[in-house]
């Protein structure tokens, strides 16, 4: 198959399914995914499409304003984040063991925990961990190692480590961008490693999606919406844009 061809296929096989995956498509059609990917890095330089780890997105899926610095996310959706707090906050029963992700819903959602709620947060969070330094029911669990300080979080090999021999019932998610083709994604590619690792060990991953992050993508996946046992939205996310999750079997929890 010639360049060009490959080329158009490609444009043609994203028109219809609204994403490629580079390794799938390459199992497909025979070739090799780094020919697949080349010529996905050339169409992405025509400014023909979205390149984003593992495959390429439209160029009209909206990027996630989630994707700004810490003190700008702090203003965004200020009303639902405290309610989504809360509706996650009321998942969690005495003497389980949580992970909570880092970002500004999370915060909320440590404060939203129940002054006399007995369990043991796991986070690599230090601003989710000083949120609870006054909750005497809670045992915490701090993650350590290099900070990010876009998310105020926790990464590199220590954390991986550490991450990695602890088992939780629920992780309670922060992202970027939440799409039903493109499933979870953020706008760093170590960050959303750190992420898939967190889910590898939780029974339940739950997604904190607050209104700009819905129906939008950032360049590298976390993972498909396959791997996500729910989302949390605020009370006013259109019921028609939340059909299209529900559709793929995710428990949908307005706040």
């Amino acid at each position: 198959m010639l360049t060009r061809q490959r080329k158009e296929l490609l444009l043609t096989r994203l028109k219809q399914d609204g994403q490629i995956v580079a390794r799938s498509l390459s199992e497909e059609l025979g070739l090799s995914e780094d020919t697949i990917r080349r010529d996905l890095r050339e169409l992405a330089a025509e400014g023909l499409l979205q390149r984003v780890h593992g495959g390429a997105l439209p160029l009209d899926l909206p990027p996630s304003p989630a994707m700004g610095k810490f003190s700008e996310r702090q203003r965004l959706s200020s009303d639902a984040k405290p309610a989504i707090a809360r509706a996650a906050a009321a998942m969690i029963t005495p003497g389980q063991v949580v992970f909570i992700d880092g970002g500004t819903t999370s915060v909320q959602l440590a404060r939203a925990l129940p002054p006399d709620l007995r369990c043991t947060v796991v986070t690599h969070s230090p601003s989710v961990a000083v949120e609870l330094t006054e909750h005497a029911a809670a045992d915490v669990i701090l993650i350590g190692g290099r900070l990010f300080k876009h998310s105020i979080v926790a990464m590199g090999t220590a954390a991986l480590e550490a991450i990695a021999q602890i088992r939780t019932d629920i992780y309670f998610m922060g992202v970027c961008s939440v799409h039903p083709e493109s499933g979870i994604s953020t706008g760093d590619f170590d960050e959303a490693g750190v992420k898939r690792a967190i889910s590898a060990m939780a029974r339940r991953t739950v997604v904190l999606a607050s209104p700009e992050k819905l129906d939008t993508a950032s360049p590298y996946q976390i993972a498909p919406l396959s791997h996500v046992s729910a989302i949390i939205v605020s009370g006013d996310a259109p019921e028609a844009l939340l059909k299209r999750y529900r559709k793929l079997g995710i428990e949908v929890t307005k706040a």
